[in-house]
């Protein structure tokens, strides 16, 4: 009876002891997206494979050691490539993680998402996620059935950093390959290698290392952030992306100018420049209302305002450091607010 009574109190002591460690860690939710993470294919050394296929649920049963940093909650939001993201996934994305983090019982959140489009998604939400709990984006550059998949430590160690205290207040992170990226700066690299994200003009803000995360610069407390509420919003402004290159023809211009297009950005050679028979199809574009803006197709470096281009003789806005991809990101939701380009142009140059 002593023994029995012993073993009893001993194991009540161990439940005890396991629901406190439980309640201390702190509650990650994750929205899953789809994804190459979530990819299956039917080789494991071959490179085709179709994207979204495993659920949340047996991503996360892969990493049973997710366990000992966080309280877990995995759901599907949708189950796509990012290739095919969209403005509404974006707009249901945001409106779900408003709503999950103003929530006592969550403490962050991690979205998985395929590689090809993190960085737009990441950008989108760091503009329209209004809080200071750390939000993280994780994909992988290998399926989930491929030999040495990336996708499992990479989950890891996204929720080792949206788990951590010193990720609160840094705004919406890109967790990749042992690298933790500022959605502003964050971008895709190499197309095939697992080492496929960097930041050119940033370099990254932090690494994971033995199940920590350990940041390079000291924590920042802007007031005035910038932030844009998408509340009620069932669409965004329509803004197209035209690249430049030698010999590019004006009809890709003239397209979109009357196609419905609230916005052009203009991804120019060099420091953003424009080609000679393209610059007065833009002029016209200005004329009809439509905001234009100037960026490069270079990978680094800023398209500066006023530079080779007069922007303020032809209302052109000069997209900083944001590349083409974000610089339309960053457009669609200024649109929603003002269609003045000189305030268009103070928000570009917030990422100077």
């Amino acid at each position: 009876m002593m023994k029995r009574a012993l073993f009893t109190a001993a194991a009540m002591l161990l439940m005890i002891f396991t629901s406190v460690l439980w309640a201390q860690r702190p509650n990650v939710y994750i929205l899953a997206t789809g994804g190459t993470i979530a990819g299956s294919g039917a080789s494991s050394v071959g490179t085709n494979y179709t994207a979204g296929q495993v659920e949340i649920a047996s991503l996360l049963d892969a990493v049973p050691q997710i366990k000992e940093v966080a309280n877990v909650v995995g759901r599907q939001l949708v189950r796509i490539g990012s290739q095919d993201m969209d403005d509404a996934t974006w707009l249901l994305l945001a409106r779900r993680i408003n709503e999950l983090t103003s929530s006592d019982s969550v403490d962050a959140i991690v979205v998985t998402h395929g590689t090809d489009t993190m960085e737009e998604t990441a950008f989108f939400l760091s503009l329209t996620v209004g809080t200071k709990k750390p939000v993280v984006l994780v994909g992988a550059m290998r399926p989930s059935t491929a030999l040495s998949a990336d996708g499992p430590l990479n989950l890891y160690n996204a929720v080792v950093v949206a788990a951590s205290p010193q990720s609160v207040g840094r705004g919406v992170l890109v967790a990749m390959n042992g690298g933790v990226y500022s959605a502003a700066t964050v971008t895709k690299m190499h197309t095939t290698n697992v080492e496929a994200f960097g930041a050119p003009d940033a370099g990254a803000v932090g690494y994971v290392l033995n199940g920590e995360v350990h940041y390079i610069l000291p924590l920042e407390h802007p007031d005035d952030s910038l932030h844009f509420s998408v509340a009620g919003l069932e669409a965004l402004p329509r803004v197209a992306v035209a690249y430049g290159h030698a010999g590019v023809s004006p009809d890709i211009i003239e397209a979109v100018i009357g196609s419905g297009y609230k916005g052009i950005v203009y991804a120019g050679v060099g420091n953003g420049n424009i080609h000679k028979d393209i610059l007065p199809v833009l002029e016209e574009a200005r004329r009809r209302g439509i905001i234009v803006v100037r960026s490069s197709r270079v990978p680094s470096g800023p398209t500066s305002l006023d530079n080779e281009v007069d922007d303020a003789r032809y209302g052109f806005v000069a997209s900083q450091l944001l590349p083409p991809q974000k610089a339309r990101v960053l457009l669609m939701l200024a649109l929603t607010r003002t269609d003045d380009w000189q305030q268009i142009q103070r928000y570009f140059n917030e990422y100077r």
